[in-house]
């Protein structure tokens, strides 16, 4: 697996495809992301995408491996610029 951290050109075509896919603006997600509050970045969502993040979210240990992957600690530090503990 590349453990290369995400540049910044990188980050901006993840939010635009990940936003694009959601129905909402890029700069509405990366809000959203930094602030912790997804309610109105995922409205959009179909019910099953939206039960499969719920079931993510609702459960530490899946959260927690999710947390840990290289790509998720990247795209943590470039939205928040501080480093995931």
């Amino acid at each position: 697996m590349d453990k290369t951290p995400i540049n910044n050109d990188q980050l901006q075509g993840l939010l635009k495809t990940v936003s694009g896919k959601l129905g909402i603006q890029p700069d509405e997600l990366k809000q959203a992301l930094q602030s912790g509050k997804l309610d109105g970045a995922v409205k959009n969502m179909g019910t099953g995408d939206k039960q499969k993040l719920q079931s993510i979210m609702g459960n530490k240990d899946k959260m927690e491996k999710l947390m840990q992957s290289p790509q998720a600690k990247a795209l943590y530090e470039k939205l928040t610029g501080k480093s995931p503990q």
